[in-house]
């Protein structure tokens, strides 16, 4: 069943917020490698607000109805950074209050549940070779992943 992501992810909060574990799928290419989107759910769970840190996954709202689920480059006092491991540059900037919830695991399409790493290598790479590698994994793997699944 497909909602819309306002609706859901309303509710996702609303869970999140009364400490409950929740399984979502997973859309779009921002978090490529290490998530595809379409394929891959993820398992968040309320975060403690003093605890969170650089390389962890969040799911965060950045206005009423727009979420993104992003790693994080960067806190500071009330602020934090985020970025898609897929995106070679942008970021956005939220309210610490803003963030709902930290993946805790990654579920790929047999089942199987992996926890996320901080991607510390991946996050210390340029951008230039980031994007050479995104492009490389776009063109291949990426599309062998998706036309399995098909």
């Amino acid at each position: 069943m497909t909602f819309p992501n306002e609706i859901l992810l309303e509710e996702v909060a609303a869970l999140l917020a009364e400490g409950r574990d929740v399984e979502l799928m997973t859309k779009g290419t921002s978090m490529l490698p290490f998530i595809v989107g379409g394929r891959d759910s993820v398992i968040l769970r309320k975060k403690a607000c003093n605890s969170l840190q650089p390389g962890d996954i969040v799911l965060a709202r950045r206005s009423p109805g727009n979420y993104v689920l992003h790693r994080i480059v960067a806190v500071k006092e009330e602020e934090v950074t985020l970025r898609g491991d897929g995106n070679v540059s942008g970021t956005e900037k939220v309210g610490v209050k803003d963030i709902l919830g930290k993946v805790m695991a990654i579920v790929g399409s047999s089942g199987r549940k992996r926890v996320p790493g901080s991607a510390y290598l991946w996050r210390q790479l340029p951008p230039f070779v980031r994007r050479c590698i995104l492009a490389l994994y776009r063109r291949t793997i990426h599309k062998i992943i998706m036309k399995d699944e098909d």
